[in-house]
């Protein structure tokens, strides 16, 4: 059986332009190559209205228990202007021990060094007891609706057993080997509207202005004290990310004020707990000012935390073993994928170093990359034992 190179492998995938959630052919591609390492796959595309169709790939080999999950995305966000790059985007180039294309950091190198290590590790175990599997998607930097979310929910009715998943996110702040993600803040977006009386500005007592009112709302909604944190967490934050009033006249009070805001959440809160606590305050807001308030929350996913076991522990000292760093237990960052499979199995995220992604020119170190493979490697071979 051949051994693929992780290098050669990144390179290979950074080339299909998967701007997500277009596929571009790159699942194709990567279940032609999991065949042959003897892996039984399945491309599954969902289809939902008002969202784009979205390609993803789960991939099995063995048919027994355990079964170590690796996970990850193969879409990628758009590179912007090309006249930024130093090279084109889509056909990487190695420049000073760097791989630099779109995905190379986030996060198709990642997925070919876990390809990388499974043909290794297959290579020398080819009859050990349990199976490997990958839950690749194509939606992850979009809507994520109809990638890793549907994928666990067609593999609980298929009753997949997964026993411990990884996924490959660049989770380390600039040195390989400094941090893994054991878990991650909840996010709640509130699209806030509040209607008043439009009117003219030299009369204001024949309206009201709902901008007035807003700017009570947001004040407020800002001094709320969610917490402290906790030893696992950073603390709870809310942040107004939009202010939008649709008035083109200056001398006329506009009749509604738009805000949007975001909240991330530790778990001594649930999307419901923070939701209540919002609404007293509109509520209380809007009877004294008379006026009336829509509010439309979208969640991402709840906080989750999968607490340290004798994997995670495994996973850490293999890491300090190649590296010589002893990665910290992390929560802190955005969301991931792990959010949804989180309800199939427990998990960790472990990665490249996250500087350049989503950046002009962004870009893996090979070093890291082959270390990273040998990682992948280690663990599987420390899994199966």
């Amino acid at each position: 059986m051949s051994i693929l190179n992780e290098v050669k492998l990144a390179k290979e995938l950074i080339k299909f332009p998967s701007i997500t959630p277009v596929d571009a052919g790159v699942m194709k591609f990567l279940e032609k190559k999991l065949k042959k390492l003897g892996f039984k796959t399945k491309i599954i595309e969902f289809k939902e209205k008002n969202f784009k169709p979205v390609k993803n790939l789960y991939a099995r080999i063995g048919n027994k228990g355990p079964n170590f999950c690796y996970a990850g995305h193969l879409d990628v966000v758009p590179p912007g202007n090309i006249k930024d790059w130093t090279i084109n985007p889509f056909k990487p180039s190695i420049k000073k021990g760097h791989l630099i294309g779109r995905g190379a950091n986030d996060m198709k190198s990642s997925i070919a060094a876990f390809v990388s290590a499974v043909s290794i590790f297959i290579n020398k175990n080819n009859k050990f007891k349990g199976s490997i599997s990958l839950l690749i998607t194509g939606d992850e930097e979009g809507d994520a609706i109809n990638g890793t979310k549907k994928v666990v929910d067609y593999l609980k009715k298929k009753k997949e057993k997964i026993n411990f998943c990884l996924v490959g996110e660049p989770t380390n702040p600039n040195r390989l080997g400094e941090m893994i993600k054991i878990g991650r803040r909840g996010s709640l977006t509130g699209k806030l509207t509040i209607h008043g009386v439009q009117g003219h500005v030299a009369y204001p007592h024949r309206a009201k202005n709902p901008s007035t009112i807003m700017v009570n709302v947001l004040k407020k909604l800002k001094d709320i004290k969610f917490d402290k944190g906790t030893k696992d967490f950073q603390p709870t934050n809310l942040e107004v990310t939009r202010i939008n009033i649709n008035n083109n006249a200056d001398n006329v009070i506009p009749g509604s004020a738009e805000a949007t805001f975001n909240i991330r959440f530790n778990n001594i809160h649930s999307s419901n707990s923070i939701k209540k606590r919002l609404n007293k305050i509109f509520r209380k807001i809007s009877k004294k000012s008379k006026s009336n308030y829509k509010v439309e929350y979208r969640v991402s996913g709840e906080a989750f935390l999968t607490k340290p076991n004798t994997t995670t522990f495994m996973i850490q000292n293999i890491i300090k073993k190649i590296t010589k760093i002893k990665p910290k237990l992390s929560t802190t960052g955005g969301t991931s994928d792990l959010r949804f499979i989180r309800k199939l199995s427990p998990g960790l995220e472990f990665g490249l170093v996250g500087k350049t992604m989503h950046k002009v020119d962004e870009a893996v170190s090979i070093a890291d990359l082959k270390k990273l493979t040998k990682i992948y490697s280690e663990i599987l071979i420390n899994y199966f034992k």
